[in-house]
């Protein structure tokens, strides 16, 4: 009993780190939303969103970039410097912003970059980029 008590245990942490970890996403999200609000931002105008990944190679990068393109984004991508190894890769695309939508984004390229091995890194706009 004292073992089957214990594995209890330790799926119910790992359970409570799962959600803690995501909802630390999706705070950071609603904190996004919530300031650029704040800044006098419409809920109604698309705005130039723009969204940050590493990958460790030009092969994934390249396999990234199609795929985001392929959904309309504009993106471009550079070398890192020299203390930091990798592929830095920038995508843009007009949209319009709300707190469960940047969400659904959130989810999604965190998903797509370690399909690629890589990070999703976020994303930002300026109300003024509409």
């Amino acid at each position: 009993m004292l073992v089957v008590a214990a594995v209890l245990l330790v799926v119910r942490v790992a359970m409570i780190l799962r959600r803690t970890r995501s909802a630390a996403g999706d705070d950071w999200d609603a904190r996004q939303v919530k300031e650029l609000r704040a800044s006098g931002a419409n809920a109604f105008t698309p705005y130039e969103i723009d969204f940050f990944f590493t990958l460790p190679d030009e092969p994934s990068c390249t396999s990234m970039r199609t795929r985001l393109e392929s959904d309309g984004f504009t993106t471009d991508a550079r070398g890192m410097n020299e203390h930091a190894e990798g592929i830095s890769l920038h995508a843009s695309k007009r949209l319009r912003v709300s707190v469960s939508e940047m969400q659904g984004f959130t989810q999604r390229f965190q998903a797509l970059a370690a399909e690629f091995g890589g990070h999703y890194d976020g994303w930002t706009t300026n109300k003024s980029r509409t």
